[in-house]
């Protein structure tokens, strides 16, 4: 029998969440929402955690005001009725002049709300709160130079609104926090994120967690997919398969020698430096530290090719390429564009063209070295342009006639040559491999891997489709018996769409990835 207590605080729960669905749409002096972290912890958590969710640290775009888009409006998380307008100015005699960015908020739906707004350009980012109906104002003194004057004046300034308003957004802080934890906290916060915003599910798998694996019975070019749902790469993962519809953040090749060693190719092995590179590891040493060394808690699953694809596969080219890229670093050069196919299709919301450019911008001021890296050659290459920073990229795009949403959906090509050498991402390295093995013949050249994500992957029909060939310790102590082998994990590895497609010419170039479907048009 429940505790009074606790039966305390599921009326006190149900009493908010009727409270709030009656008065949405009122005025009222306060609102339940406002109040809530006022309430006890016990009270006031389980509503708030409710309402609100990591996705809610994402601003959401509400337009852009130029001298040619005089007036945006849009309903705000606490204002109803908002109106924005941009003067330009010269006040302080400079070249260019400056400018004022007018914003009027109305129509509050309590007293105690306020809401919360980023304000970028290619070449600033600023933010500010509003709590009176009134006109606010945002003083830009001076244009940094022609190209923003020019900018602002055709494209305008963007503005963002944090839609789950200042509480929400602290709220959804606290929640972000832990999935980036290596705690039991983070790791259930990973699954709940997954749950919600996916679809996933994370049924337990009978004990032992692990698989006494025979290497006799992994072959060259067997594909090792993983997924981390605790600490640094457990969050990473967990945003990663949320905008990219893959239920693994990772994977792995594996390769062996003319003495029959086993080894395994991986993009994104941490050295001792601490860098991430391409490394071939021998199989002990990677098994020992997914067993006993990962904190990540990492979930494995290995997917043996089909014998007739095993045929197929060159070993000796195989290894040629991943000793050529050995010791490279990971391919962070074209991580985000195997992602956005599309200009709208690969947004979940309320993430778009605008918030990327946006992160972009700030991170292009924090950290130039790292922005030059993740993004700016590779969009470069797009423009067929060198040594172009963010802010002259966008003024590139405009001059040839596009904009940068139509940029970002440019197909990667493998045979792009970066600063650093060929660039590879975990799936990626693996892929090429394949390419290179010859998987892809006869249409290898009209293929670039580096457009496939860790779904299109393991999506391909290239794996062992008869149960009965798989090696006899796969999924051995467990009562499901999956199309594939899980080696390691406490929750059952789920694959959707595993083994179903066969590649065809300028694969996964133009696909859509909304959650939580994912649907896909056919030869997208």
């Amino acid at each position: 029998m429940a505790s009074s207590s606790s039966l305390f605080r599921c009326f006190l729960h149900f009493f908010f969440f009727f409270i709030i669905s009656q008065v949405q749409a009122a005025n009222l002096p306060f609102h339940p929402r406002d109040v809530l972290p006022l309430l006890p912890r016990q009270v006031s958590w389980p509503v708030l955690n409710s309402l609100n969710s990591p996705v809610d640290l994402l601003p959401s775009f509400v337009g852009s005001v130029s001298s040619s888009n005089r007036i945006v409006n849009w309903k705000g998380a606490c204002f109803y009725e908002n109106t924005a307008w941009v003067e330009f100015h010269n006040k302080t005699g400079s070249e260019f002049g400056g400018g004022t960015l007018h914003i009027k908020v109305s129509y509050p739906h309590s007293w105690t709300c306020m809401d919360l707004y980023v304000f970028a350009t290619p070449y600033r980012v600023t933010w500010d709160y509003y709590f009176l109906s009134r006109e606010h104002t945002l003083e830009i003194k001076e244009w940094q130079d022609k190209a923003e004057y020019e900018y602002v004046k055709n494209r305008g300034i963007s503005i963002f609104l944090m839609q789950a308003g200042m509480l929400g957004t602290l709220q959804a802080l606290w929640d972000v926090f832990p999935l980036f934890t290596n705690t039991g906290w983070g790791e259930n916060s990973n699954i709940g994120f997954l749950e919600k915003h996916m679809g996933a599910t994370f049924e337990e798998r009978p004990q032992p967690w692990f698989t006494n694996i025979s290497v006799g019975d992994v072959h060259s070019g067997d594909f090792l997919a993983i997924s981390k749902i605790r600490g640094r790469w457990g969050g990473f993962e967990t945003l990663e398969k949320w905008v990219s519809g893959a239920y693994a953040g990772h994977t792995a090749v594996c390769l062996k020698d003319s003495e029959g060693k086993l080894w395994i190719g991986e993009s994104g092995h941490e050295n001792e430096k601490g860098e991430d590179i391409i490394a071939i590891v021998p199989w002990d040493e990677w098994w020992d530290f997914e067993l006993n060394k990962d904190d990540s808690n990492p979930h494995i699953a290995y997917l043996p090719l089909h014998p007739d694809v095993r045929a197929k596969f060159n070993e000796t080219a195989a290894w040629e390429y991943a000793l050529s890229m050995a010791g490279k670093p990971y391919g962070y050069h074209n991580m985000i564009f195997s992602w956005i196919d599309t200009i709208g299709g690969n947004y979940p919301p309320p993430l778009d063209a605008h918030l990327v450019a946006s992160v972009m911008t700030v991170w292009s001021k924090i950290q130039p070295e790292y922005a030059a890296n993740m993004w700016n050659e590779a969009l470069n290459k797009r423009l067929g342009t060198q040594g172009l920073n963010l802010s002259d990229i966008l003024v590139e795009t405009e001059k040839h006639g596009s904009s940068f949403d139509e940029l970002l959906t440019i197909p990667e090509q493998d045979n792009w040559i970066y600063s650093d050498g060929k660039s590879t991402s975990c799936i990626a390295f693996v892929l090429e491999l394949y390419k290179e093995a010859g998987l892809f013949d006869p249409i290898a050249d009209s293929i670039q891997v580096t457009e496939f994500t860790i779904k299109d992957a393991y999506s391909l029909k290239f794996f062992e489709n008869d149960s009965s060939r798989l090696p006899k310790w796969c999924n051995d102590a467990d009562n499901v018996k999956l199309p594939y082998c899980q080696i390691k994990g406490k929750y059952r590895m789920e694959l959707p769409g595993y083994n179903s497609m066969d590649p065809y010419v300028h694969m996964n170039e133009r696909c859509p990835s909304m959650p939580p479907k994912y649907f896909r048009p056919q030869n997208c």
